[in-house]
């Protein structure tokens, strides 16, 4: 009897489909919670701001640095209000100001005049982003102009990383650690006042300095121009590739020299590469004024909503994410410039995304995973879990998808989302409304990732929509479809 029963269960094992194989290079859960932050602002502040330049020089002396109204909470919360859901605070710039109390050098926040020595800038973001819910990261500049060590190994060993575990240790959980290409050149150096130069993919040791961040804070991304978690993408325009892949391959150092940790080229980093070995997506960086730090005579050059609006689709809405730049003035608070199109370009996109216009739409797709068709079926696509996924069989490649409202709607905007935990796995698509007793197109996408948003030129209006898949080497997991009609702009 028991060998019955187990011959009655072969047909439905052997019918019986698991997932996919996961395709190509696959995310860490930092990551993911990377990507689904999508927006987050970096925060640039420190004596610089108060000698109207880009670039501090590393001899400006703590003592300018006095900010008489600062404010995190304003700071954050003018972040918020634009649907950020985080900030990268710039603890340390390459002039080697330190926005926190540190051990490592003099030339840190409590040699200032701000709250008599006492103050802590990076302890307030901190706190502000506990008390308003936002995620937090920190950018400590490599190179440091104020320094005496610079361009020697101690400077490495006993000031740099001896930073980032003060930062990690101290101001966590952080969702991100950022660094960025620009290093060695002139600078006050201790009064050496000279150039110093270094091999930057080498100088640092990134493996051993990345593991300061693996060890201290696991889940946060790290970002670089070489990654190894988020890539650049190339430019400061905050615009990503019509065709953005969230894989790539750093090239390898400059002929001659010793293997390091590779590079991004601008032009390849806008788009990535489609096979390459690694999972490092894009970050968009931009700032909300023309310069990173504040200058009183940039308060009529703010990027206006509309304009922060375009960017957001060229960013977000391509699979990467937005990181915009704030700059605080000299008392320590975002212009009311700043802070009044943050809230407007917030409320836009939060009103445009708020309905699925395609909720309650009957799904009916050409081919379902075998095996499971609950746990694999399109209705998926328009439920709040961003990982559950329609599958197809493997030999299913380019299916379809028919998506009948209710009754007829009108949208402009298309989301479109994959279960990256899968890898990232379609190359084209296309859709098509019925208009006018017919099929027609309204749009086609190359890569998808964890984020597509198409923007159509027009509004369209039908009560079908259709979804084809015309380009996939391997069997769908698509995890999310959204319609959406884009919100006016406030006056």
């Amino acid at each position: 009897m028991k060998y019955l029963s187990l011959l009655l269960l072969l047909p439905f094992a052997a019918f019986a489909q698991k997932a996919p194989k996961p395709y190509g290079p696959l995310p860490t859960k930092g990551q993911l919670q990377w990507q689904e932050t999508g927006m987050y602002c970096i925060i640039h502040f420190g004596p610089t701001t108060y000698m109207n330049k880009e670039w501090g020089y590393g001899n400006e002396g703590a003592a300018v640095v006095n900010p008489t109204e600062f404010s995190a909470m304003q700071i954050v919360g003018a972040a918020k209000a634009g649907g950020f859901k985080g900030i990268v605070v710039v603890a340390k710039h390459h002039d080697g100001f330190c926005l926190w109390p540190t051990k490592t050098t003099d030339y840190n926040i409590s040699k200032s005049p701000y709250k008599n020595g006492k103050g802590d800038i990076v302890g307030e973001y901190r706190a502000a982003c506990n008390k308003l819910g936002m995620k937090m990261g920190v950018y400590c500049s490599p190179w440091d102009r104020n320094s005496a060590l610079y361009g020697s190994p101690d400077y490495v060993t006993k000031v740099y990383r001896a930073q980032l575990k003060e930062l990690y240790t101290k101001y966590g959980p952080l969702f991100m650690s950022w660094h960025d290409g620009a290093n060695g050149g002139d600078g006050y150096y201790g009064g050496a006042n000279e150039v110093r130069k270094i091999d930057r993919s080498t100088y640092y040791g990134w493996e051993q300095t990345w593991g300061i961040t693996r060890k201290l804070q696991p889940n946060a991304a790290i970002f670089g121009d070489v990654g190894p978690d988020v890539r650049w993408v190339g430019n400061e325009r905050g615009q990503a590739g019509e065709t953005c892949w969230a894989t790539y391959t750093p090239h390898a150092p400059e002929e001659g020299k010793k293997p390091g940790n590779g590079y991004v080229k601008d032009q390849e980093g806008t788009e990535g590469h489609r096979d390459g070995k690694y999972w490092m997506p894009a970050e968009c960086d931009v700032s909300l004024r023309p310069g990173w730090f504040y200058h009183p005579t940039q308060d009529d050059s703010v990027k206006t909503p509309a304009t922060l609006l375009n960017l957001y689709y060229q960013s977000v809405g391509r699979g990467a994410s937005l990181d915009l730049g704030l700059s605080p003035d000299k008392r320590g608070l975002l212009n009311d410039h700043d802070v009044a199109s943050l809230k407007a370009f917030g409320d836009v996109v939060k009103n445009t995304f708020a309905v699925n216009l395609a909720k309650g739409a009957k799904l009916t797709a050409s081919n379902t995973r075998s095996g499971d068709k609950v746990k694999f079926t399109a209705a998926n696509l328009l439920d709040n879990d961003r990982y559950s996924y329609w599958a197809t069989d493997d030999k299913v490649k380019t299916p379809e998808l028919l998506i009948s409202l209710p009754k007829a709607k009108t949208f402009n905007v298309i989301r479109l989302r994959e279960n990256t935990k899968l890898g990232q796995r379609v190359e084209e698509v296309q859709f098509d409304a019925w208009v006018d007793g017919q099929w027609k197109q309204i749009a086609m996408a190359t890569s998808i990732g964890g984020n597509r948003l198409i923007r159509l030129p027009e509004d369209v209006t039908t009560t079908k929509v259709r979804l084809r898949v015309t380009k996939s080497p391997v069997c769908v997991a698509l995890s999310d479809l959204g319609l959406f009609k884009e919100a006016p702009l406030a006056n």
